[in-house]
Protein backbone atom coordinates (compact mmCIF):
# COMPACT_ATOMS: atom_id res chain seq x y z
CA UNK A 1 0.00 0.00 0.00
CA UNK A 2 1.60 3.29 -0.83
CA UNK A 3 1.93 6.35 1.69
CA UNK A 4 -1.12 8.94 1.32
CA UNK A 5 0.24 12.38 1.18
CA UNK A 6 -1.06 13.15 4.08
CA UNK A 7 -0.55 10.07 6.05
CA UNK A 8 2.36 10.07 9.11
CA UNK A 9 3.20 6.21 8.78
CA UNK A 10 3.91 4.33 11.93
CA UNK A 11 7.67 3.01 12.51
CA UNK A 12 6.67 -0.71 11.52
CA UNK A 13 4.97 0.03 8.59
CA UNK A 14 6.29 -1.75 5.71
CA UNK A 15 6.95 1.27 3.98
CA UNK A 16 7.42 3.89 6.71
CA UNK A 17 11.02 4.21 5.06
CA UNK A 18 9.93 5.29 1.68
CA UNK A 19 10.58 8.74 0.50
CA UNK A 20 7.49 10.61 0.09
CA UNK A 21 7.08 11.72 -3.79
CA UNK A 22 8.61 8.53 -4.96
CA UNK A 23 6.43 7.56 -7.41
CA UNK A 24 5.02 11.40 -8.31
CA UNK A 25 5.08 12.18 -12.27
CA UNK A 26 5.96 8.47 -13.09
CA UNK A 27 4.14 6.75 -15.70
CA UNK A 28 2.87 3.08 -16.37
CA UNK A 29 4.97 3.34 -19.56
CA UNK A 30 8.29 4.59 -17.20
CA UNK A 31 8.27 0.69 -16.05
CA UNK A 32 8.51 -0.90 -19.47
CA UNK A 33 11.74 1.35 -20.48
CA UNK A 34 15.55 -0.29 -20.84
CA UNK A 35 17.67 2.64 -19.61
CA UNK A 36 19.58 2.74 -16.88
CA UNK A 37 17.16 5.48 -15.24
CA UNK A 38 14.34 2.95 -14.98
CA UNK A 39 12.24 3.83 -11.55
CA UNK A 40 11.41 1.35 -8.77
CA UNK A 41 9.75 -1.73 -10.13
CA UNK A 42 11.26 -2.19 -13.78
CA UNK A 43 12.77 -5.43 -14.36
CA UNK A 44 14.85 -6.89 -16.95
CA UNK A 45 13.73 -9.73 -19.62
CA UNK A 46 16.16 -11.75 -17.60
CA UNK A 47 14.50 -10.93 -14.80
CA UNK A 48 10.51 -11.04 -15.62
CA UNK A 49 11.54 -14.25 -17.65
CA UNK A 50 12.89 -15.76 -14.24
CA UNK A 51 9.26 -14.42 -12.57
CA UNK A 52 7.07 -15.86 -15.37
CA UNK A 53 8.93 -19.25 -14.42
CA UNK A 54 8.19 -18.57 -10.01
CA UNK A 55 4.89 -16.82 -9.88
CA UNK A 56 1.47 -15.89 -11.78
CA UNK A 57 1.40 -13.16 -13.39
CA UNK A 58 -1.78 -10.90 -14.03
CA UNK A 59 -2.89 -10.30 -16.79
CA UNK A 60 -5.96 -8.36 -18.46
CA UNK A 61 -7.68 -9.94 -21.82
CA UNK A 62 -10.32 -8.08 -23.86
CA UNK A 63 -12.64 -9.56 -26.12
CA UNK A 64 -13.39 -6.31 -28.39
CA UNK A 65 -16.73 -5.51 -30.07
CA UNK A 66 -18.81 -3.31 -32.38
CA UNK A 67 -22.44 -2.18 -30.86
CA UNK A 68 -25.05 -1.09 -33.49
CA UNK A 69 -27.23 1.77 -32.37
CA UNK A 70 -29.37 -0.24 -29.24
CA UNK A 71 -26.30 -0.79 -27.33
CA UNK A 72 -25.99 -4.50 -28.62
CA UNK A 73 -23.05 -6.81 -29.79
CA UNK A 74 -23.15 -6.35 -33.85
CA UNK A 75 -19.51 -8.26 -34.09
CA UNK A 76 -16.46 -9.56 -32.19
CA UNK A 77 -13.35 -8.92 -33.29
CA UNK A 78 -10.31 -10.81 -33.34
CA UNK A 79 -6.31 -10.14 -33.86
CA UNK A 80 -4.57 -12.06 -36.50
CA UNK A 81 -0.64 -12.43 -34.91
CA UNK A 82 2.51 -13.63 -36.11
CA UNK A 83 3.40 -16.95 -34.25
CA UNK A 84 6.33 -18.00 -32.91
CA UNK A 85 6.52 -20.97 -36.00
CA UNK A 86 5.94 -18.19 -38.16
CA UNK A 87 1.68 -19.45 -38.33
CA UNK A 88 -1.01 -16.93 -38.20
CA UNK A 89 -2.93 -17.62 -35.18
CA UNK A 90 -6.12 -15.60 -33.87
CA UNK A 91 -6.15 -14.23 -30.70
CA UNK A 92 -7.27 -11.70 -28.50
CA UNK A 93 -6.41 -8.17 -26.84
CA UNK A 94 -4.17 -9.66 -23.50
CA UNK A 95 -1.45 -8.12 -21.91
CA UNK A 96 0.27 -8.20 -18.03
CA UNK A 97 -0.99 -5.19 -15.75
CA UNK A 98 2.33 -3.38 -14.91
CA UNK A 99 3.82 -2.38 -12.04
CA UNK A 100 1.91 0.72 -10.23
CA UNK A 101 -0.62 0.53 -13.02
CA UNK A 102 -4.29 0.43 -12.46
CA UNK A 103 -6.96 -2.12 -14.19
CA UNK A 104 -8.37 0.81 -16.25
CA UNK A 105 -5.04 2.19 -17.53
CA UNK A 106 -4.45 -1.56 -18.32
CA UNK A 107 -6.97 -2.72 -20.35
CA UNK A 108 -6.68 0.74 -22.32
CA UNK A 109 -2.92 0.10 -23.11
CA UNK A 110 -3.25 -3.16 -24.29
CA UNK A 111 -6.02 -2.07 -26.65
CA UNK A 112 -3.96 1.09 -27.72
CA UNK A 113 -0.76 -1.19 -27.58
CA UNK A 114 -2.57 -3.13 -30.09
CA UNK A 115 -5.35 -0.93 -31.50
CA UNK A 116 -4.02 2.16 -31.89
CA UNK A 117 -4.43 5.39 -30.60
CA UNK A 118 -7.83 6.24 -32.26
CA UNK A 119 -9.84 3.12 -31.54
CA UNK A 120 -11.32 5.00 -28.91
CA UNK A 121 -12.82 2.15 -26.31
CA UNK A 122 -15.52 2.97 -24.00
CA UNK A 123 -13.96 1.57 -20.99
CA UNK A 124 -16.50 -0.46 -18.47
CA UNK A 125 -17.82 1.43 -16.11
CA UNK A 126 -17.71 -1.55 -13.32
CA UNK A 127 -13.89 -3.26 -13.28
CA UNK A 128 -15.80 -6.53 -12.65
CA UNK A 129 -14.75 -9.33 -15.04
CA UNK A 130 -17.32 -11.09 -16.88
CA UNK A 131 -14.87 -14.11 -16.24
CA UNK A 132 -11.60 -15.13 -14.68
CA UNK A 133 -9.59 -17.10 -16.88
CA UNK A 134 -6.44 -19.38 -15.05
CA UNK A 135 -3.99 -19.95 -18.10
CA UNK A 136 -1.33 -23.17 -16.68
CA UNK A 137 2.02 -23.79 -18.36
CA UNK A 138 0.97 -27.69 -18.25
CA UNK A 139 -1.74 -28.48 -20.78
CA UNK A 140 -5.13 -29.98 -19.30
CA UNK A 141 -4.71 -28.03 -16.11
CA UNK A 142 -7.35 -25.93 -17.20
CA UNK A 143 -8.85 -25.28 -20.26
CA UNK A 144 -6.74 -22.32 -20.63
CA UNK A 145 -2.67 -22.67 -21.91
CA UNK A 146 0.19 -20.82 -22.08
CA UNK A 147 3.56 -22.36 -22.52
CA UNK A 148 5.76 -19.33 -20.93
CA UNK A 149 3.70 -18.75 -17.97
CA UNK A 150 0.80 -19.50 -14.82
CA UNK A 151 -1.08 -16.22 -15.64
CA UNK A 152 -4.51 -14.83 -13.81
CA UNK A 153 -6.38 -13.23 -16.79
CA UNK A 154 -9.41 -10.43 -15.91
CA UNK A 155 -11.75 -10.62 -18.37
CA UNK A 156 -13.76 -7.56 -20.15
CA UNK A 157 -15.90 -6.97 -23.03
CA UNK A 158 -15.03 -3.57 -24.38
CA UNK A 159 -16.67 -1.81 -27.45
CA UNK A 160 -13.88 -0.06 -29.89
CA UNK A 161 -16.08 2.94 -31.88
CA UNK A 162 -13.28 3.58 -32.97
CA UNK A 163 -10.92 3.28 -36.17
CA UNK A 164 -8.53 0.54 -35.66
CA UNK A 165 -4.67 1.08 -37.29
CA UNK A 166 -3.03 -2.52 -36.18
CA UNK A 167 0.00 -1.72 -34.20
CA UNK A 168 3.44 -4.25 -32.53
CA UNK A 169 2.97 -7.31 -33.40
CA UNK A 170 -0.86 -6.75 -34.90
CA UNK A 171 -1.40 -7.73 -38.26
CA UNK A 172 -5.09 -7.26 -38.78
CA UNK A 173 -8.05 -6.62 -37.23
CA UNK A 174 -11.17 -8.61 -38.15
CA UNK A 175 -14.41 -8.75 -37.22
CA UNK A 176 -16.98 -11.49 -37.39
CA UNK A 177 -21.37 -11.59 -36.88
CA UNK A 178 -22.10 -13.27 -33.71
CA UNK A 179 -24.73 -14.34 -35.32
CA UNK A 180 -23.32 -15.12 -38.57
CA UNK A 181 -22.43 -18.61 -40.55
CA UNK A 182 -18.86 -17.94 -39.89
CA UNK A 183 -19.11 -17.71 -35.91
CA UNK A 184 -18.20 -21.12 -34.95
CA UNK A 185 -15.04 -20.81 -37.28
CA UNK A 186 -13.82 -18.03 -36.20
CA UNK A 187 -14.26 -19.23 -32.43
CA UNK A 188 -12.25 -22.42 -33.34
CA UNK A 189 -8.85 -20.89 -34.91
CA UNK A 190 -8.28 -19.46 -31.53
CA UNK A 191 -6.25 -21.97 -29.90
CA UNK A 192 -5.17 -22.14 -25.85
CA UNK A 193 -9.31 -21.96 -25.02
CA UNK A 194 -9.71 -18.28 -25.95
CA UNK A 195 -12.00 -19.05 -28.25
CA UNK A 196 -13.80 -20.69 -24.84
CA UNK A 197 -13.64 -17.00 -23.56
CA UNK A 198 -14.91 -15.64 -26.93
CA UNK A 199 -18.29 -18.01 -26.16
CA UNK A 200 -18.48 -17.13 -22.35
CA UNK A 201 -18.00 -12.97 -23.75
CA UNK A 202 -20.82 -13.72 -26.45
CA UNK A 203 -23.48 -15.73 -23.58
CA UNK A 204 -22.60 -12.83 -20.88
CA UNK A 205 -23.63 -10.09 -23.43
CA UNK A 206 -26.54 -12.53 -24.35
CA UNK A 207 -25.68 -12.83 -28.03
Amino acid sequence: MQVLNDEVPDDDDFDASRRRGEFDGITPEDFVRGSHGNPPGWLSREDIDRMRRQIPMVYVQVVPVRTDELGRVSQVGSLLHVGDDGSVERTLIAGRVLYHETLREAIARNIAKDLGDIAIPELPVALQPFHVAEFFPTPGVSPYYDPRQHTVALCYVVPIPGDCKPQDETLDVEWCDPEGVRIETFIQQMANGQGDIVRRALAWVGR
